[in-house]
């Protein structure tokens, strides 16, 4: 009794160390994101200096963080493989390699950022506490859940979202409690601050039948194609960079010239940044079909090409834009399919459709739950098995189906 009386009292002081640093480290991340946004806007020619900001991310990286520079698939290599400690540098890096990306004008998102710092301030705790390497395993889900959750403001998800993405079916049930304790930790560590989460709204639904259920199960298969197309185009363009630029440093800063040229000779910036204005108005106005394909283009261009952020908010800006589109030839309103498509594309991009579902009841409201699910199921069963994260496991139902369809191809050969 008293060894599980200690080790309650040791994670929950473990959990409000991550929880609250982690909520603190988000929140200047979101304002200082949003004052560099409003900068860049305010001051267009700023984007000519996105080559000069891609060659200090990429020598920053090149002379000091060459561990770091895997990003996410570094905290998913120590999970899966246990070998050292994520170096601290990480935070740092990743951080002010988000704000200059998003300053000078690349089109990246946040929840990479804030994952990786809340990984770092989680597996400093090692430093203070004895963890086994078990412990060190959900030490690395409180911190992508912490991340996750005061970055978007969707504390379940977050919670959810962190065991999902390491492989949920092998995830030990003693690390389910801490990772939903430090997402409420790290979400209301954020509320507590003058930071405000972009708010969405599905108005109007239709009513549940037959026909609207099977809707909702078509417009996933587009909705998980294209979470594989983003993927797939993204590895795509590092693979490029990599191989016929072979000084890192340099990739950010040809790939710099390359989208400031292309910004300034289309003379929009829709298509850089987070885009948040544009997935606001997808929630309201039918989008144009080639919004969606741009943002592929030019968020893949940006992170393959070495600078830093996220790839989910763009993920929003795909999906939500996509699913505004195919309002024009699906019988649903175009808010309902701009928010199926906001949490499809998603889920198909990071194996997560059950994080990506209550991420959705979190923001659209528990009543757009059954179309919500339906189109985050379909997009994770079309969307292939590479997804944004290349160290990622990728087991269970999908998984078996995809292993069940090879051999069954084989054997029919």
């Amino acid at each position: 009794m008293q060894k599980v009386f200690n080790q309650l009292i040791k994670w929950t002081i473990l959990c409000l160390i991550i929880g609250i640093l982690s909520g603190l480290a988000s929140g200047f991340f979101l304002y200082s994101l949003e004052l560099v946004t409003q900068l860049r806007e305010e001051n267009l020619w700023i984007i000519a200096f996105l080559p000069l900001g891609g060659l200090l991310i990429g020598f920053s990286y090149h002379k000091y963080g060459t561990v770091a520079v895997k990003g996410n698939n570094l905290i998913f290599d120590e999970y899966n493989h246990p070998q050292k400690k994520i170096p601290f540098i990480m935070f740092p890096l990743v951080l002010f390699g988000t704000l200059i990306t998003h300053l000078f004008g690349g089109s990246a998102g946040r929840e990479g950022t804030a994952v990786q710092m809340g990984a770092v301030i989680a597996d400093q705790c090692k430093r203070w506490f004895t963890v086994s390497s078990e412990e060190r395993r959900i030490l690395l889900i409180c911190g992508i859940s912490a991340g996750f959750a005061s970055v978007f403001g969707t504390p379940l998800a977050g919670a959810i979202f962190a065991i999902e993405v390491l492989f949920f079916s092998k995830v030990k049930f003693k690390s389910i409690l801490p990772s939903f304790l430090v997402a409420y930790i790290a979400f209301y560590t954020v509320e507590f601050l003058p930071i405000h989460h972009t708010h969405y709204a599905i108005p109007t639904l239709p009513e549940l039948s037959l026909e609207t259920i099977g809707w909702s199960i078509l417009v996933g298969i587009p909705f998980g194609l294209t979470a594989m197309l983003f993927s797939k185009s993204t590895h795509a363009w590092h693979h490029l960079f990599k191989k016929y630029i072979h000084f890192p440093p340099l990739r950010p800063f040809i790939g710099g010239i390359m989208i400031a040229s292309v910004v300034f000779f289309m003379g929009s910036t829709k298509f850089i940044g987070l885009g948040i204005p544009t997935i606001l108005d997808a929630f309201q106005n039918q989008q144009i079909i080639y919004i969606f394909l741009l943002k592929i283009l030019f968020t893949g261009f940006t992170l393959g090409a070495g600078f830093k952020g996220g790839e989910v908010t763009p993920l929003f800006f795909i999906g939500a834009t996509l699913g505004s589109f195919l309002s024009t030839l699906v019988p649903l309103p175009v808010a309902l399919l701009a928010g199926m498509g906001f949490v499809a594309v998603f889920a198909g991009a990071t194996h997560t459709p059950i994080a990506c579902t209550v991420m959705g009841i979190e923001l659209f409201g528990i009543e757009a739950g059954v179309y919500l699910m339906l189109a985050c199921s379909i997009a994770y069963f079309f969307s292939g098995e590479i997804g944004i994260y290349t160290s990622q496991l990728v087991e269970g139902p999908k998984r078996k189906l995809y292993n069940k369809f090879r051999r069954k191809i084989i054997e029919d050969l």
